[in-house]
């Protein structure tokens, strides 16, 4: 399988360059060249890494031997507490929750994060050599690449995170690991702003070159690849011929994930892009506007995000590949805070996504809701997701809705709500006694250079 850059000025690359490239040179984003289909009906039985290793095998095939990739799923998923890893609770009025925060970290991101991990790890060792790895969070995203890298011998992971933006347990789970190649940065700003520096300091050719930079944002293609697993999983434990997914959606990776199943032959009808009062994602599939807004603070902070960056692998479908179109659209953005989706573009996302947004009071009235009529405590970016698979209400399938976080991640904004405290799991009380050690800085790219410059 090879990658090509959205953008179409980055060289074409193979799936072990593209996941220790992750960014394209040319600022865009690697995806496949075509979309394998895979037979449902050929997934084997398992565990679910076994399931993982044929799903993933036709992305990594020129990188890996389906025994290699089985062996590094194995190891990936063994941190689970059990070998089904997303279990799928069934609710009531044809939806279902499709747990995804039992990992080392109770939230989705370790799916994605300890494979890809394992998969560094792998490419690393073969060539001899070390990288530097650069990420930006708004929540979940660093304690799991933190927690997943922690004893890597080939990698040194610096995170961003904006200040104030993430809860005290998300923060905590990134600044109480005990490790000599792991960097927690707290930024004077925004997840946006966290991203740009990212980014920016991407572009910099010199720099990358000089710090073997990689990316384990979802801006990497593995991060996507590993998440397109439990959609599969989950289908095959709901037994029906369709189905639809309701996904709490900030930076759409996840959902992107989702349709990529649906390329691949899983029988989805719909994907709802749940958003919380950060709708950008929402105003742009309703009616094609992109344009940039002030970032509100929510109490889902994992989704408190305006720039979407996956969205621009979604657009390059929409826009039929052109890569000329997709960079006009990307510098407008740069330019203008913003764009307006051309119809023809905008119908094609209309053909396989809906979109829905949840207020504050939304957020809080599903917590309610379901801790009253279904006995459960969920955390606030699972409520959102929720609230959206109730509004839209999908009558000719059932709705699985993605449960992206534990409850005790957010232990205040369930408390505030609900006058109950979620159970709050060993590992996770051990991080909350721990010392913190992180740095703090302006959203500068020269500070953050030479920071990670004398840190190496």
């Amino acid at each position: 399988m090879k990658y090509i850059s959205t953008r179409g000025n980055a060289p074409i690359l193979n799936f072990e360059e593209a996941l220790l490239t992750g960014l394209a040179s040319d600022g865009g984003l690697y995806l496949p060249v075509s979309w394998p289909k895979i037979n449902t009906s050929e997934i084997p039985k398992g565990k679910y890494w076994e399931k993982a290793t044929f799903i993933m095998l036709p992305f990594v095939g020129d990188f890996l031997n389906e025994q290699e990739l089985l062996k590094l799923t194995k190891k990936a998923y063994s941190h689970f507490p059990s070998d089904e890893a997303a279990p799928l609770r069934k609710l009531k009025n044809n939806k279902f929750l499709l747990e995804l925060y039992h990992g080392p970290t109770l939230a989705f991101k370790d799916f994605a994060m300890l494979l890809l991990a394992e998969l560094f790890e792998a490419a690393l060792e073969k060539k001899g050599k070390k990288i530097t790895i650069l990420g930006a969070t708004s929540g979940d995203t660093g304690s799991a690449a933190i927690e997943a890298f922690k004893n890597s011998n080939h990698a040194d992971v610096f995170i961003l995170f904006p200040k104030g933006m993430v809860s005290e347990t998300q923060r905590r789970q990134m600044t109480t690991v005990s490790s000599k190649s792991v960097y927690p940065i707290e930024i004077d700003g925004t997840f946006d702003d966290c991203q740009n520096l990212v980014k920016s300091l991407f572009q910099e050719k010199k720099f990358r070159e000089e710090t073997n930079l990689a990316a384990i944002n979802s801006i990497n293609w593995g991060r996507i690849a590993a998440q397109i697993v439990y959609y599969f999983t989950s289908f095959e434990l709901l037994g029906e011929e369709k189905v639809s997914f309701s996904v709490p959606t900030g930076n759409f990776g996840d959902i992107l994930a989702g349709w990529v199943a649906k390329k691949m032959g899983l029988p989805i009808s719909h994907l709802i892009v749940a958003t919380n009062e950060n709708d950008i994602l929402n105003r742009a599939i309703l009616s094609g506007d992109y344009s940039l807004e002030k970032v509100q603070a929510t109490i889902s902070p994992s989704m408190d995000i305006q720039i979407s960056s996956n969205f621009e692998r979604m657009l390059f479908e929409a826009y039929n590949r052109d890569s000329r179109e997709i960079s006009c659209l990307m510098n407008e953005l740069v330019s203008n805070r913003g764009f307006t989706i051309k119809d023809s573009a905008l119908n094609f996302i209309k053909k396989d996504f809906i979109s829905n947004k949840a207020s504050e009071e939304d957020t809080k009235k599903t917590i309610q809701k379901f801790y009253k009529e279904e006995n459960i405590i969920i955390d606030p970016h699972t409520a959102v997701g929720l609230f959206a698979a109730n509004e839209i209400g999908l009558n000719e399938t059932s709705i699985i809705s993605l449960g992206t976080a534990h409850p005790a991640k957010f232990p205040e904004a369930v408390f505030d709500v609900l006058n109950v405290y979620p159970e709050i799991p060993k590992k996770l009380q051990e991080c909350l006694k721990g010392e913190e050690k992180f740095a703090t800085m302006d959203k500068d790219p020269n500070f953050l250079k030479e920071y990670i410059k004398e840190n190496l």
